[in-house]
C-alpha cells in the first residue's frame, strides 16, 4: 500500500518541518517539491544552543497495518544516516524508530516495522518494540551529533 507517492501534484500540506528550534536550537529544515515532482528534504543541523535535529512528519487518520510487515522507503540521500520513525497515534510520546544510511544513488530502504524499537527524546525506552497495529505518524530525522547539511530526495514511501 503506498502511504505517499511524490509527483508535481503532490499535495504537501500533511508535512511539516520541526527543527530542535522547539528547544532553542538553530538547525533549519525545508521541504520541498523539485522539478520530477520528488520531495527534497534539505537543510543544516546545527548544535549550537543545545540543538542537533531537523525532522519531516506525515500525519495522516489511523489506518489499521496489522497486515504489512515493513515500510519500503525509496530515495536519493547524501550519504549520510537518517532516522525513519513511526507513532501509533501522532500525540503519543515514544517514537518507533530505525536508522537507515543513504550511499549517494537511489536505494529502496526496507524497515522491518517489528524491528522499529521505542525512543523518547534520543533515550531508548525499556518497553516493547512497535506493536504494528496501527499508525497515525510517520517521520524522517537527521540528527548525527554534528553540524551538517543535508539533502533527501524521496520518491515513494510504502507499507508491505
Amino acid at each position: 500500500m503506498v502511504l505517499f507517492d511524490f509527483n508535481l501534484k503532490s499535495d504537501l500540506s500533511n508535512w511539516y518541518v520541526v527543527d530542535d528550534g522547539v528547544m532553542g536550537g538553530l538547525s533549519a529544515g525545508n521541504l520541498s517539491l523539485d522539478e520530477n515532482g520528488h520531495a527534497v528534504y534539505s537543510g543544516t543541523v546545527s548544535l549550537e544552543n543545545y540543538g542537533g535535529f531537523s525532522s519531516i512528519r506525515y500525519q495522516f487518520k489511523r489506518m489499521d497495518v496489522g497486515s504489512f510487515d515493513k515500510m519500503v522507503l525509496r530515495v536519493n540521500g547524501d550519504g549520510k544516516r537518517y532516522q525513519f520513525r513511526v507513532k501509533s497515534k501522532r500525540y503519543e510520546r515514544p517514537s518507533y524508530i530505525q536508522y537507515f544510511t543513504t550511499n549517494g544513488d537511489w536505494q529502496t530502504i526496507e524497515i522491518s516495522l517489528a524491528d522499529l524499537y521505542p525512543t523518547f527524546r534520543g533515550r531508548t525506552l525499556n518497553m516493547p518494540n512497535y506493536p504494528g497495529e496501527v499508525m497515525e505518524e510517520i517521520a524522517i530525522l537527521v540528527g548525527n551529533k554534528k553540524a551538517e547539511s543535508f539533502r533527501l530526495v524521496i520518491d515513494k514511501i510504502e507499507l508491505q
